[in-house]
């Protein structure tokens, strides 16, 4: 049964406000949640790349998101190596990057002959704009997250909260470092077409930053960022269909609603 666009459009957020959010903690944890930007900006990059390539060399045919995800592992592993390369200010790694993807892709988007709806669904995300390849690629790299995330659970949480007892544990630090750029680079990829290029750092920080706020243990933040990631991407989803506007922008923006109203209740319940 084929799906209409809308169909797709929710099934899609469904998928990306689960494993956004989720990955979205160990990157808290670590306390590196604006890699997340960084990559973001180098998915922007390939994709301007694909479309680029798409125009140039009609006999070849390149997904963007495809395109997208090849140059953000590349980005998540050059962060990784500049964070040895500057071991005592590792917040360079990621600003680094981000400018070198912001300005590879402004040249790029000026050479390619696209027009001002396609940038815009790339940039801000678009629910109707979400093909049945873009539905698969999401559903396909989601169970792939979400199993290698399982599979490898402690060794992920082990590196992510203690470098050091990780190594004395025998864990492959490096062989983690390396699963979680590769996972991280899944995400942000599989997300754009809903959320947008530039949104897509928020739905994975904005959750968790929530889920703070009310966890008390690891498995509950990962429980509630999630819970909270569905709620805002939902509520986005019907909101940016019935009124027209960004489905990015509906999602973040509510997203800041959920975490302002968990601090406020919060505050409120304390002072009881």
């Amino acid at each position: 049964m084929e799906l209409t666009f809308i169909e797709r459009g929710v099934i899609a957020a469904l998928f990306v406000g689960l494993i956004a959010p989720l990955i979205g903690t160990l990157l808290a944890v670590r306390r590196s949640s604006i890699i997340s930007e960084s990559l973001a900006h180098v998915t922007l990059t390939g994709i301007s790349a694909g479309v680029l390539i798409g125009q140039s060399m009609e006999m070849v045919q390149v997904n963007p998101l495809y395109a997208g995800f090849v140059f953000s592992l590349a980005g998540s592993l050059i962060i990784e190596k500049l964070r040895q390369v500057y071991p005592h200010f590792q917040e360079l790694a990621a600003p680094i990057i981000l400018s070198a993807g912001i300005g590879i892709s402004a040249i790029l988007m000026s050479l390619a002959n696209s027009g001002y709806n396609e940038w815009y669904d790339y940039l801000f995300g678009s629910i109707v704009s979400v093909t049945e390849a873009d539905l698969t690629f999401i559903m396909f790299t989601s169970l792939l997250v979400a199993a290698l995330f399982l599979l490898f659970f402690k060794e992920l949480v082990s590196v992510s909260f203690d470098q050091e007892f990780a190594k004395v544990s025998g864990i492959s630090v490096q062989m983690i470092h390396f699963l979680f750029s590769f996972l991280v680079a899944l995400v942000i990829s599989m997300s754009m077409k809903v959320v947008g290029i530039l949104l897509v750092g928020a739905l994975i920080s904005l959750p968790v930053a929530a889920a703070l706020q009310i966890a008390k243990s690891f498995r509950k933040l990962l429980f509630w960022s999630v819970m909270i990631g569905e709620i805002a991407v939902m509520l986005g989803v019907y909101g940016s269909y019935h009124f027209d506007i960004a489905t990015g922008g509906v999602i973040v923006v509510l997203a800041s609603f959920l975490l302002l109203a968990v601090m406020a209740i919060k505050k409120f319940s304390v002072r009881l």
